[in-house]
Formats: C-alpha cells, structure tokens, sequence
C-alpha cells in the first residue's frame, strides 16, 4: 500500500473531487461522518465532549463532527480559534454558520482572550486545531492551549493528525507544542511520521478511516513510500516447480559465529533453512563444529584454520549468496578476513551484526562492500556505522543518503523495520510485534533474507519479502508462546509455516 506525502495526499484530494464531481464540502462532510460515527461507537450522549477547531479546513471537519453529534443527541462544547478574524478558511466558515443555530451557547468563537474549559479525566478532548497542512511549527496562544490539552487528565482523540505534527519530516519540532493524543483518526492513509517511534507518544491508538478516494487517483499519484503488507508478499512469492532440486533452490554461504556465540549461527542458518534454501554452508572457528553438526545436522559445516574466531573467508567459492556477520566476533584478525573479503569479492552479500561492527572499527570498508549488497543494522549499529542519530527519523533520511552514496539496501530493524533502496524506494513492514525484539531474532532474519536471494529473488526484493515473513512467522509464534514467551527459535521454527499460510 502506497504512504503518501502531505502534498501528495492533497494531489488525490483534489483529483478526487475533480473526477468524481464532488465540492470540497461535500468531502468535508464525509470525513466528518466518519469521525462522528467512530465517537459515537466509543461513547454515550452523556459524554462531555469539548471540541477545539482551528481556523483551517481541520477546524471545519471538527465543526461538521460537532454538528453531527447535535444531531445525534450529544452536546458538545466548541470553541472555534479565529484569532485572526475574518481569517477562517471557506469550509470552516460554512460550518460555523451551520452549527450555531444548533449549538447556542455551548459554541464559542474566540478571537481575542481565552478563558479555557475545566477538563477532567472523565472528558474527551476533539483536537481540530490543525491537520497535515501545517507547514510551521504552532506558536503563540496555540503552544499555550496544546499544552493545557497535554497537561489535562482528558482523553484526547485528534483528527486527521495531532495538531502541530507534520505529516513526514519532524526534526526541530518542539515536542512540548504537539498535541499527545490517545486516538487519533486519520483519512485514508497513514502519514509517514506516524511509523517514527518517536512519534507514538503523540499519534496514541490510530485508526485510519475510509474516505472512499478516487482509486484511479490514488493508482496514478507518484511516491517512494510503501507499507508492504500480507497481499504485497502473497503476489511476489512464486511456487515451487514439482521437479525442483536443492540446486535448484539455492546454495549460501554463512560466515558466522564464533567461541561463545555459536547460537547466532544455529539461528541464521535455521532462518535460511526453513525459508527454502537448498544448501547451507556455516563457515565458522572450529570450535562449532560440534555444536553446527549437533543443532543444525542439515546445514554443511566449512571449518575456519581458528579454533575460536574467523581468521579467513573463502571468496572463490561459488555460492548464490554470501551472508557475514550474526555472532562472528569482531577480533582484529576476524576484521582482517572481512577486509580481504570485500575487497575480492565483487558479488552483492549480506552484512549483518558483527560484521557490520568489524566495518565501524574499519571505517574505509565501507567503500569496500559490493554495489548491491544488503546490510541489515539495528539502530546501536547503524549509528556506530553512520554517527549518532537521537530518532528514527533521523536514522531514516541518513540511511536514504548512504544507500544512495553506496549503491547499497539498507534494513534499518526496529518495531517498523524498513527497507531502504538506492533508487529512493523506502519499504515500511506491517508484520511483527514486541515479542520479537530477543536475542537471536536479527540472525534469523539474516538466514531468511539470504535464503530468498538464493532462490532468485532479486536481492533489495528479498528484503522486503524477508522482512515480512520474519515478523509474520513471529506473529504465528507470538499466539503460541506469548510475547514475553517468544523466543528468536521460534522465529524458525514457524517460518514455513508462515510462507505456506500467506501462498495459501
């Protein structure tokens, strides 16, 4: 599913009423429609609602709820901000003059001083000061008034965004002079800043209402954002032909695992057996060997000349895919074996964990990595590679630049692990859950991302695809053990369940 900037969303916005003959009010009373149709199912009549619009088309849609609500028997109290009379857009202006023979009293347009309402925990708070138009940080009586909102024990539901919330890029924002909403109903499409953990604290519970958009405008509207989900995968993932080989299914080379750490190879190697590879190789120090042939009795294992840490990587093996890194140690002489490695091998690979670390003690190997690799940080080792970065969005726009700059895919893992292309194609994961952040779960996304390269999918698409049937397959593990139960093992040990539960 495409996510859309703010001006492209505006784009389909204006397509829509456009294609389907339609007045900017009319589109206004849809949007509150469903707005008031959502409050109405949380709460009675006898619920306080106190209702905050702004100037703009947001403060029109809080107008129309509110009317809507009268309507339904509740009775709101508004307070309309026309600071700056005779400034309110159209749309907020008709839908003031709608609603006062309606409201009487209880509506109140400030335009000078404002005496704020009591609020207490037992109140609902409708932000509609301003939606994913804003294009400037709120000042002045507006940071005053969110403040007292955040301040107040009242449940807040914002719509469309929470005032004060861009709808992509929020570095620089003050974080006091944003609303924190504990729902916030959004139209159509979630805004990409809402996939910012920094970000949730604001944005509370969200659910994305249908405003029926043009489809053709939506089809036709240009973005590099995408939240991969399950019919995405379905679509791609290609059958098994019944006479197929192991050959056939892909052969891969796994550099990992060291004296203490042979767990992340059992994980990796697992994570590529179960996602379909036709061969595995570990490459690791001797000292796995027993504990390879014992856990994992269906992968190869290629004995290092070290007993407890990798001192030299083969480069002139043929295998479909080389995968360096989960539990690999980052000894000086281990580095050494990366260093030569990349600097022989000119075949896209798959760099995780330690060997990511290795290149932060390395700096200048980064040049080194084959154009078209993958690497696949967490956020401690993105920034150990790229500098210290305080957000995901932060961590986001870098890893944009330095995919670009090193012709490289970058995962960058988290809650909404996403895939980052050279061309600018951002991938955002829908599967998944908080059980999955455990040791070991990143080796055997490794295992599963090498195994679908090995099996011809193009190596940025098998992120993508991999990243999804990671967190699918924890998804499945969750129900069985729990989130506080679930163990990167389990990742594993569900994975074909999960490829035959989405290809079904």
């Amino acid at each position: 599913m495409k996510i859309f900037t703010t001006d492209g969303i505006k784009h389909i916005v204006d397509k829509t009423i456009d294609r389907d003959e339609l007045s900017m009010l009319t589109l206004m009373e849809r949007a509150a429609a469903a707005v008031t149709y959502e409050l109405v199912s949380l709460w009675r009549a006898t619920k306080r609602f106190v209702i905050f619009a702004g100037p703009g088309d947001n403060g029109g849609d809080a107008l129309a709820v509110a009317r809507m609500l009268w309507e339904q028997g509740y009775r709101p109290e508004i307070y309309l901000f026309n600071i700056r009379s005779a400034h309110l857009s159209m749309c907020c202006a008709t839908n003031r003059d709608r609603l006062i023979p309606l409201a009487g009293d209880n509506f109140v347009e400030v335009t000078d001083t404002f005496e704020p309402p009591e609020l207490g925990p037992d109140d609902v708070v409708i932000d509609g000061l301003f939606g994913s138009g804003l294009r400037n940080p709120l000042r002045g009586g507006y940071t005053a008034l969110v403040q007292y909102i955040n301040n107040s024990d009242a449940y807040v539901v914002s719509i469309d965004v929470p005032s004060g919330l861009f709808g992509e890029w929020n570095t620089g924002s003050d974080h006091r002079n944003i609303v924190r909403a504990d729902l916030t109903l959004t139209y159509q499409f979630k805004r990409l800043s809402f996939f910012f953990a920094e970000n949730a604290e604001f944005i509370g519970q969200c659910k994305v209402l249908d405003m029926e958009m043009n489809l053709e405008a939506i089809a036709q509207t240009p973005t590099d954002y995408y939240l991969v989900e399950r019919d995405d995968v379905k679509a791609a993932l290609r059958p098994r032909d019944e006479f197929v080989n192991k050959y056939d299914n892909g052969s891969i080379m796994l550099v990992a695992g060291s004296y203490g750490m042979m767990g992340a190879a059992v994980l990796a190697a697992k994570g590529a057996l179960r996602a379909g590879a036709g061969l595995v190789t570990v490459h690791a120090p001797r000292c796995g060997y027993a504990v390879m042939q014992t856990a994992v009795p269906e992968a190869l294992f290629e004995p290092d000349r070290n007993e407890i840490f990798t001192t030299g990587i083969d480069s002139r093996r043929r295998h479909s895919v080389v995968a360096l890194g989960p539990g690999m140690g980052t000894s000086d002489e281990t580095i050494d074996a990366l260093d030569t490695f990349l600097k022989t091998f000119r075949s896209p690979c798959l760099l995780d964990a330690d060997a990511l670390n290795c290149i932060a003690r390395r700096p200048m190997l980064l040049r080194s990595i084959p154009k078209g690799s993958v690497i696949t940080p967490h956020a401690g080792e993105f920034d150990r590679l790229f500098g210290e970065h305080v957000t995901d969005e932060e961590r986001l726009r870098k890893a944009i630049d330095v995919s670009r700059l090193y012709e490289i895919t970058i995962v960058l893992k988290g809650h909404y692990t996403t895939t980052v292309r050279p061309d600018g194609k951002i991938y955002i994961n829908s599967s998944g859950n908080a059980g999955m952040a455990t040791a070991g779960s990143g080796d055997v996304l490794t295992g599963v991302i090498a195994a679908l390269i090995a099996q011809g999918y193009a190596p940025d698409w098998s992120v993508v695809l991999g990243v999804y049937l990671h967190g699918y397959a924890g998804d499945l593990a969750e129900q069985e053990h729990g989130e506080m139960g679930l163990m990167a093992g389990d990742i594993a040990n569900n994975m074909g369940r999960a490829i035959r539960n989405i290809m079904s």
